[in-house]
């Protein structure tokens, strides 16, 4: 039985990898072997019947003068024959499947747990430091657990090359688990129909060099753009509103507003009900679009009554990412107020500089040897 903990290198049949191609992960090859067992069953069998009728037809052909000679209706031998080889073949095929299959839904205890959340159109990638993307960086030869979520309808998160597929369900969490050998970058897609752009809900996987590579890019992803407005592109991106608002103004059949309306003076917000906001007055535009994000279906716009935006509760999107949003926004309207590109960068250079003078100083001061003042100590005779 196929062990998850002690996953060993199976023996390469022949023709090993040539329909799929080797799997870089240690699930994944004795998947491809589980495969190629079925396959050279099916084409020993194939050419096993094929030979044997070809066979029968030539010997036993019509002929000239030829007449019918009796056939025997029974044989026991010959019956169990074909009875029990195919009971054994099936019985061999189901314990290596179903071992396997419980292999791959059980994880080992210590892999590292990334969060997956699925919504029209996208994959967003959740790491344990809080840091998130829209690509899933995996470190190499370490389990992998994706917890799987839906925030809307059922996906189906598939990467091909891992042999790994598990549907993400709405109101359930899914797991399904994988340990990439091979440093490179493999796609991934959603493979169960979910609506309009489901064809273009796709990814890629990057399994790193090695863990140090890994941890940089963590870093990387888990450290905003020091502009405001860039991080809120970012986010735009990232967090899949790309898939239902633009920025650039246009319109997405079944979509929502555009971003590049939303802080625009010329474009007044009227909502369902006849309410309505006056763009000029930011505050209200800034509660608007915070109240937008976290419920959606409070305010919402006339014209758009259709559309079915998903909540994003601040464990999706904080607060200081919807401050990013808002950002991007009011610049895309020509809104925006805060620190230019080249100012936020200075400062956020001067606080990191900062943050290194302050550490220097804090081991300077806790260093074990200090100046003490030297002090002559009296003779004898000095003393009264």
């Amino acid at each position: 039985m196929f062990a998850s903990d002690t996953f060993t290198t199976l023996p390469a049949l022949p023709l090993a990898g040539v329909w799929m191609g080797n799997s870089p992960t240690t699930t994944g090859q004795h998947v491809d072997f589980v495969y190629d067992v079925v396959t050279w069953i099916s084409i020993f069998f194939f050419v096993l019947v094929v030979t044997l009728m070809v066979t029968f037809v030539v010997k036993y052909r019509a002929r000239p003068g030829h007449t019918e000679q009796p056939s025997p209706s029974h044989n026991n031998a010959l019956e169990i024959i074909w009875s029990v080889i195919p009971v054994l073949l099936l019985a061999l095929i189901f314990f290596m499947s179903f071992t396997l299959f419980m292999d791959m839904r059980t994880p080992p205890a210590d892999a590292y747990e990334i969060r997956v959340v699925a919504s029209k159109w996208n994959f967003n990638f959740v790491y344990p430091n809080g840091a998130s993307s829209d690509v899933l960086h995996v470190p190499p030869n370490r389990p992998i657990r994706l917890k799987q979520e839906s925030r809307d309808v059922i996906h189906s998160l598939y990467i091909p090359a891992f042999r790994a597929k598990m549907d993400c369900v709405p109101g359930r969490y899914t797991y399904q688990w994988f340990e990439a050998t091979e440093p490179g970058s493999y796609d991934l897609f959603c493979a169960e129909y979910c609506g309009r752009d489901h064809s273009n809900m796709n990814s890629i996987v990057v399994v790193h060099q090695d863990d140090a590579a890994f941890q940089e890019q963590l870093n990387k992803l888990s450290t905003p753009p020091a502009y405001p407005p860039d991080w809120g592109k970012e986010l735009w991106a990232k967090k899949g509103c790309k898939a239902c608002h633009t920025d650039d103004g246009s319109s997405i059949a079944g979509g929502g507003p555009s971003w590049k309306d939303v802080y625009d003076p010329a474009k007044p917000k009227t909502f369902v009900g006849g309410d309505s906001i006056d763009p000029s007055d930011i505050p209200a535009m800034d509660n608007y679009v915070m109240e937008s994000i976290r419920k959606p279906q409070a305010k919402i716009r006339a014209g758009y009554e259709s559309v079915k935006m998903s909540a994003y509760p601040p464990s999706l999107v904080s607060n200081e990412e919807v401050n990013a949003i808002t950002a991007y926004m009011k610049e895309l309207a020509g809104k925006y107020d805060g620190p230019s590109r080249e100012e936020a960068e200075a400062a956020a250079e001067a606080a990191e500089n900062g943050e290194q003078d302050a550490s220097t100083d804090t081991a300077e001061t806790d260093s074990p040897e200090t100046d003490k003042p030297e002090t002559d100590a009296p003779e004898a005779g000095d003393q009264q």
